[in-house]
């Protein structure tokens, strides 16, 4: 993938804030002080689809009708906020949707994609079997299979960036999910066209390692199985486009644990009350157990969604003290 310059992070910048407002980031004082250091949160979940893909979503729908004209409908996989992101955009664009998820995804995701006009197809037992399926079904000249990954999600993702960067003041380091990569990507671009020297940190779970696997080895690494709550980084399979942006401009992978995960989205009701899925939380869980190395400087943390259920949103509330 070839750098994103200014202009055209602008470009698609545009297209996105057509359809939504910029999303707020605050500096929250309780988390600051728990966590040594001045944190500023992106508050992503505060987008209409309550996660930061749907940025991505609308420019490449756009791009995708323009350059296909005959298109009628897409096909996508997802554990959730992808499938948000698709439904809502190819709502606008008076296209068909058919999201297919695997068995046992969160409930309340797979209530909001069929509530955005998508037909939810269950299949597989994670999000690789799903992807499979989805392409499957994708066949025919007017109907496309739309990735998780894809330049187009990245330069639309990275309007929350640029949103951060101009808005915050400078930055040390920003802790970013990784699910497939767009938004740490995003992140990157949106650094590297503003001319800044922010370290930025990707966060996986330690039961869907791949990623930091692969950052270590230099090389696409699978795992058979992403056993994490948090769905949003639940990925066995990396996409070495991303992984190859990753090992240029980021500058390391934390993993963290589960129970962390947990405790941070605690944490972030307790000190900012406000509500993250767990993806969204790794990013502080991240930062908690890195206290020591960003003690006293400006941290920037991706509050990348808030679909969460129910359940494991009292089990989160549950571990604060």
């Amino acid at each position: 993938m070839e750098p994103l310059n200014l202009e055209a992070l602008e470009t698609t910048a545009e297209i996105v804030h057509r359809v939504i407002a910029p999303t707020p980031q605050y500096p929250w004082p309780l988390l600051s002080s728990r966590a040594g250091c001045t944190v500023w949160l992106k508050h992503e979940n505060a987008a209409p689809t309550g996660s930061f893909k749907v940025r991505g979503g609308l420019v490449h729908l756009e791009r995708l009708k323009r350059a296909r004209p005959g298109l009628k409908g897409v096909v996508a996989a997802t554990r959730g906020n992808h499938g948000q992101s698709i439904a809502f955009a190819a709502a606008r664009l008076g296209l068909e949707a058919k999201i297919v998820a695997p068995h046992g995804n969160s409930r309340d995701k797979n209530r909001a994609m069929r509530a955005l006009g998508a037909t939810l197809i269950e299949h597989g037992h994670d999000f690789e079997a799903a992807l499979e399926e989805a392409k499957r079904l994708a066949g025919g000249a007017d109907v496309a299979f739309v990735p998780s990954f894809h330049p187009d999600l990245v330069a639309g993702v990275a309007s929350y960036a640029l949103e951060f960067f101009r808005a915050a003041p400078a930055l040390d380091a920003i802790y970013v999910p990784i699910g497939l990569g767009s938004g740490i990507c995003g992140v990157m671009a949106a650094r590297d066209a503003l001319g800044l020297k922010t370290e930025v940190i990707g966060v996986v779970s330690e039961g869907a390692p791949c990623y930091a696997l692969s950052f270590a080895r230099g090389e696409p690494v699978s795992t058979n199985r992403s056993d994490t709550i948090a769905d949003g980084i639940a990925t066995r399979v990396p996409a070495p486009e991303a992984l190859a942006m990753m090992r240029r401009g980021a500058s390391r992978i934390v993993t963290v644990s589960d129970d962390a995960i947990l405790e941070a989205i605690g944490v972030l009701f307790s000190d900012t009350h406000h509500v993250a899925e767990g993806a969204a939380a790794a990013p502080l869980a991240a930062l908690l157990q890195e206290r020591g190395l960003m003690a006293n400087k400006a941290v920037g943390l991706i509050v990348s969604g808030g679909n969460i259920d129910r359940d494991l949103y009292r089990r989160a509330l549950d571990t604060i003290g």
